[in-house]
């Protein structure tokens, strides 16, 4: 048979294609804004054809609603990244959390994870045979591969992208058709805060530069400071509408990167239909799968990285937390670690931390003493380079612990100064000198 033969031996309704799924099995689901939210709605409204039926993905962008109380009986979520709509779930028992760095979940999934059935969505057949994973490629390449069986939303609002995205019709097992918008990030108001911390992250920014920023307002802030430099490439774990504007205006042309010259790299997507527009078809953006793309062995190979990520809170040795509250999960390891290290051993590069000096109601101090009890440390004091917040940079690499804190203290909320001052002077049997780091 030729492509198109399979293709339509193959194509079924969405409730024929989940009765594939048996009691018991482990599903593993496409990430972030490609979930194929057609299928898990029907997988949902159909439970009752299913007994524990464990449902694995990193960042949710739909209602979770095999997380809801009720649902225990038959499903439940194993977390390897911790969204809004899933924290409930796994604070009170009703779902798993599974920590593992971002570059290394193909491998969870090729090794530890038994990967029954793979959920996830894609384009349309192109004429060669081929769908295109769009948005996501990351883990979701990696539990095609794996799973005993793939089922494919297919999706003609799904962009076509390039790099090693492509799925031959030959290895989906069921295809359902199913036209629908894909979920989309918003871009986060940006305040006066976010747009110092901004400042301060792009006085680090030169020319030639390549870029990986995260998620939130302090990313998307750091975009609109950029449009005086020259030459920036991209590569970074996800990319969002911000860099629209600035690939448009050429400041962003890959021109000078030294690993995929040419090239905006990333292995996903998460923004707005003007983001998916912009990279349906165009070949100047690639997406690879996690294992690639943040590896730091990779990420190292480009000269001037620049890596600008946020957190919850810092300690006065260094030691980040960027994922839980206390003992509560609220968010997950995700790709800093990989781009904190990728970024300290480029020639040139710089690893930011960027944050405001307090939590949003200016009550508590992110930067503080030690971390709270039950709190991670997800990325090494070791590997933390720059932390910026909105009263300046502190740089921690090359500096002692004693120089470190004073650093540190030096960008906190002026209001939480003197009590980061008492633990420095109990810490160290020294008094606090604020211009330590004059000469250093």
């Amino acid at each position: 048979m030729n492509w198109k033969e399979v293709y339509n031996s193959r194509l079924v309704s969405a409730k024929t294609a989940i009765s594939h799924i048996k009691s018991g099995d482990t599903v593993v689901t496409g990430h972030a804004c490609a979930e194929p939210l057609y299928l898990i709605d029907t997988m949902v409204e159909n439970r009752e054809m299913f007994r524990n039926v464990e449902i694995v993905h990193m960042v949710p962008m739909g209602k979770c609603e095999y997380t809801k109380p009720g649902m225990e009986s038959y499903f439940r979520h194993n977390a390897i990244f911790v969204g809004p709509a899933s924290r409930a779930a796994i604070y009170e028992g009703r779902a798993d959390f599974t920590p593992c760095c971002f570059s290394r979940v193909p491998r969870l999934l090729e090794r530890y994870i038994n990967v029954d059935v793979a959920l996830v969505q894609v384009t349309p057949p192109d004429r060669y045979g081929n769908c295109s994973l769009g948005v996501s490629v990351d883990y979701t390449k990696a539990a095609v591969k794996n799973a005993k069986i793939v089922i494919a939303q297919v999706n003609d609002q799904m962009p076509y992208t390039y790099g090693d995205s492509r799925i031959p019709v030959g290895d989906i097992d069921y295809f359902v058709e199913k036209s629908m918008p894909l979920p989309e990030l918003k871009p986060r108001p940006i305040g006066e805060v976010e747009k110092k911390i901004a400042r301060y992250c792009a006085s680090l920014v030169e020319d030639g530069a390549t870029l990986q920023l995260g998620i939130g307002a302090i990313p998307d802030a750091v975009l609109t400071f950029l449009h005086d430099k020259k030459d920036l490439g991209l590569h970074s774990e996800l990319l969002s509408d911000g860099v629209v504007d600035l690939i448009e205006e050429g400041v962003i042309n890959n021109s000078k990167k030294t690993l995929n010259p040419g090239k905006s790299i990333a292995t996903f997507l998460m923004g707005t239909k003007k983001l998916y527009d912009f990279v349906d078809h165009n070949p100047d953006f690639e997406l690879y799968p996690v294992d690639v793309v943040n590896n730091p062995y990779n990420i190292m190979q480009n000269n001037n990285m620049i890596s600008i990520n946020s957190c919850i809170e810092v300690d006065l040795m260094g030691q980040v937390d960027s994922e839980s509250v206390g003992d509560m999960q609220i968010s997950g390891i995700g790709g800093q670690v990989n781009f904190v290290k990728g970024a300290v051993n480029s020639v040139g590069g710089k690893s930011i931390i960027a944050m405001a000096s307090t939590t949003s109601d200016g009550k508590i101090s992110k930067i503080v003493p030690q971390l709270d009890p039950g709190s991670v440390v997800t990325t090494l004091r070791t590997d933390v380079d720059y932390i910026i917040t909105e009263y300046g940079i502190a740089r921690l690499t090359g500096r002692s612990l004693r120089q470190r804190a004073t650093a540190l203290i030096n960008i906190a909320h002026p209001k939480f100064r003197d009590e980061l001052i008492e633990a420095f002077e109990k810490k160290f049997h020294k008094p606090f000198d604020p211009n330590l780091l004059s000469n250093a």
